[in-house]
């Protein structure tokens, strides 16, 4: 254990990958200095705060931050001196021009951090990257290094669930290296001691399959998610409930009852992009008709939004134009401020752009839903939001509103109208309450 608390980490890039590892590393007992070229979230970061919402992070990084084992900076310099390990936690979001990943971020940080590397380093990438990146980052790095060769590169994927991220790290599910290195995999060993002799699985892997393992999971994931939206559409069809044919699927040991909830589908800033970038590169080696069908996992997804949609139009009359709508949700999921790829916002905007006056509450996300989308309007409160409202739509499952009172809600709405696109809530408690009830897939 002494010898793990001696080993000097660096983790670049700060976003929420990043900064979560930074601080669980620190938690974990390591001296950590993370490192962004965005001076502001290095100032947000050294003060104690976390630039975003992550239940329990702000605690373990003041924590860290208090008993001098985690510091921050924007000098590359000064983490080539320190580090022993190098963690690559930048962001690989989807390309504007196409499907593929944008790879921009993680050059980017090869190329700052080369130059500093003047001795045996190991780097380990945990950002998500098509399949071959980490070969090609492996030349790039021992061809700007000092140190050359004595520079080695792994790859260990990030497994985090936003909402848990903390718990996730400090105890994740399994831990993966992808090195042909001896030397990079008995570091992994060295910083993954403790989590091993709780029983974690540790597995080591080639480069190409680290790479892939993450990506496979996500469009696993997917496929599950959107399997059961499919059936949900075929429910509707033939006046069955989704919700009684995934729990009977959910007691066969094959299929498991996790994630086969039906509902809105998914969003964020993994999944979608994913399983985009992985189709991308999959035509890119020549086997796209392997991964065809997650075409048809997005499609399946994105047509969730476009009847929740109609449903909710359907309850007033077939017209959105001059109509008062709440929403309650505009992160892509509960636990979490993050708003990329909602499918809640992008439910409450295309009903604005529709004629309605929509009004959105969200216990986190507010302030960044705002400058997405400034043309809705925006509630400090679940009962300010559907106030007057015509119909309100459920679209993101925080506890605040799977708890909702229906009869509370009752006295302030205008007409006593639901669409559950979660199916998160009672449907007969909330009909007796006097409420007309919708949701995904159900009778």
């Amino acid at each position: 254990m002494a010898e793990q608390q001696r080993l000097k980490i660096s983790v670049v890039g700060t976003g929420y990958l990043g900064a979560t590892h930074a601080a669980c590393m620190a938690e974990l007992g390591f001296d950590v200095l993370g490192i962004d070229i965005d001076q502001a979230k290095i100032d947000i970061l050294s003060s104690g705060r976390v630039p975003f919402y992550e239940p329990g992070l702000e605690e373990v990084l003041a924590r860290n931050l208090d008993n001098g084992r985690l510091r921050f900076t924007t000098d590359y310099a000064e983490v080539g001196a320190f580090a022993d390990v190098h963690f690559l936690c930048v962001g690989t979001p989807q390309r504007s021009d196409s499907n593929a990943a944008d790879l921009t971020y993680v050059d980017a940080a090869v190329d700052s951090l080369a130059p500093h590397l003047n001795g045996p380093t190991v780097v380990i990438g945990k950002s998500t990257v098509p399949v071959g990146t980490a070969a090609r980052v492996a030349a790039r790095l021992t061809a700007a290094a000092p140190a050359g060769d004595a520079v080695e590169l792994g790859w260990s994927p990030e497994f985090l669930r936003e909402g848990f991220g903390v718990q996730d790290t400090l105890r994740p599910n399994r831990i993966v290296i992808g090195t042909d290195s001896e030397r990079v995999e008995a570091t992994m060993r060295e910083i993954s001691a403790g989590q091993i002799e709780q029983g974690i699985p540790f597995l080591t892997t080639d480069l190409q399959t680290a790479e892939l393992v993450k990506v496979s999971a996500n469009a696993f994931l997917a496929t599950k998610i959107s399997f059961i939206n499919a059936m949900a559409e075929v429910c509707e069809a033939a006046g069955a409930d989704v919700i009684k044919l995934a729990e009977s699927l959910s007691h066969d040991d094959r299929i498991g009852g996790k994630f086969l909830g039906p509902g809105l589908g998914f969003g964020g800033g993994c999944l979608p992009k994913d399983i985009r970038a992985f189709m991308a590169r999959a035509d890119e080696l020549g086997v796209e008709p392997a991964l065809s069908f997650l075409r048809e996992v997005d499609a399946i997804n994105q047509r969730r939004r476009a009847r929740t949609i109609d449903i909710a139009r359907g309850l007033i009359g077939g017209s959105f134009a001059g109509r008062t709508v709440g929403v309650l949700g505009a992160s892509f999921k509960p636990n979490s401020d993050d708003i990329r790829d909602s499918p809640a916002l992008d439910v409450a905007a295309t009903i604005s752009s529709l004629g309605a006056h929509v009004t959105v509450y969200d216990p986190e996300a507010l302030d960044n839903a705002r400058r997405e989308h400034p043309d809705l309007n925006y509630a400090h409160s679940m009962l300010e939001a559907v106030r007057d409202a015509e119909v309100v739509l459920l679209l993101t499952e925080w506890a605040e509103f799977r708890d909702a009172d229906p009869d509370e809600l009752g006295k302030v709405v205008a007409e006593t109208k639901i669409v559950d696109g979660r199916n998160a809530l009672n449907p007969e408690y909330w009909r007796e309450r006097g409420w007309t009830y919708r949701a995904l897939g159900r009778p």
